[in-house]
């Protein structure tokens, strides 16, 4: 009976953790210290991958790995409101500080967004970085749109809330690492549904008079 012949399986899942573990690293550093201080040795120290493994999976070097790392970390988020969206904006908005909690006390509040830390860093010396975290945030906009929109808010009053309410909670992410505890998350949680619930009855009974 012919021997099976061995496969390159095991090596291509290697290499295919090695990338994602660099990827997962990246995200992590920028978390913590900005896109600024994501450097190939942090990411390398960080991931214990070889040092040969960077240019092997990103031979644009460092840009290569900012880009896709924030676009893995980004798409996670993504997926998590996503999956929520669907189910109306009070389901997501809890979905997502629940998300936020975690990752919050996972780091000991040491890490925040990575898609903030992109967008506000220098357009001049990694616009690929500022381009790419406008894209995420504009699907983050979009999936809280239509979360509105499946609880019966029009389209101008749905996007109007979606600015508000990532503007709202990724400051309180902010305030969060700043004061090590997640208080503000809770407490702009406790005023998005207020607001929603306010909103929700003008809609129904319109102004009530003054």
């Amino acid at each position: 009976m012919p021997t099976a012949k061995p496969t390159n399986n095991a090596a291509t899942t290697k290499r295919t953790n090695t990338r994602k573990k660099m990827l997962v690293s990246a995200a992590q550093v920028m978390r913590e210290r900005g896109a600024a201080g994501v450097t190939i040795d942090a990411v390398l120290a960080r991931s214990g991958a070889p040092r040969g493994s960077v240019y092997y999976h990103f031979p644009e070097g460092r840009n290569q790995i900012l880009t896709e790392a924030l676009r893995y970390a980004g798409d996670a988020i993504t997926a998590t409101i996503d999956d929520a969206a669907d189910r109306g904006a009070k389901f997501l908005l809890r979905d997502f500080v629940e998300l936020w909690e975690r990752l919050l006390a996972d780091s000991d509040f040491n890490a925040g967004c990575p898609v903030v830390a992109a967008a506000i860093g220098s357009a001049t010396d990694e616009p690929q970085l500022t381009a790419e975290a406008g894209q995420i945030l504009g699907r983050w906009r979009t999936a809280l749109s239509r979360a509105f929109l499946a609880d019966g808010f029009d389209e101008s009053e749905a996007a109007s809330l979606a600015v508000m309410s990532i503007a709202a909670l990724e400051g309180a992410v902010v305030l969060c690492r700043s004061t090590r505890n997640t208080g503000p998350l809770r407490d702009i949680h406790s005023q998005l549904q207020f607001l929603i619930k306010a909103r929700e009855f003008v809609r129904r009974n319109g102004m009530p008079n003054q």
